[in-house]
């Protein structure tokens, strides 16, 4: 008994894309249509490889525009991911602190502002 030929539906596409967008791997997605994972990249490749690419981009316009009507959180999480900006603390110089540090947080103050007035005399 020989298997009938595969043939795609609207309905089948749309459930590869789905799968396909929320990360479903390609196996799983070939068993939930009783097919094999060959068939599956033979007939669905434009879904295989399109899907989370338009995903991605539908979600990443409506973050645009969120940023661009001011939402703040939007517009902060779009600099950092798209313009390279990011929150730094930058100690410049030697100041003997570092995180396996087991000193009190006063000892540490102690140390920074001895330090620092040692680099201010040098100066």
């Amino acid at each position: 008994m020989t298997r009938k030929p595969h043939e795609p539906s609207a309905s089948t596409r749309t459930m590869v894309e789905l799968h396909t967008t929320a990360g479903t791997d390609q196996e799983t997605v070939a068993r939930l249509l009783n097919i094999d994972s060959k068939t599956l990249r033979k007939h669905y490749r434009e879904e295989l490889d399109l899907s989370k690419a338009k995903a991605n981009a539908a979600v990443a316009g409506v973050l645009f525009n969120k940023a661009k009507s001011g939402d703040v959180a939007s517009m902060i999480f779009w600099l950092k991911t798209q313009a390279g900006w990011k929150e730094t603390t930058r100690l410049e110089g030697d100041i003997g602190v570092n995180v396996t540090d087991e000193r009190t947080p006063e000892e540490i103050k102690q140390s920074i502002l001895g330090k620092l007035a040692a680099m201010s005399a040098a100066r």
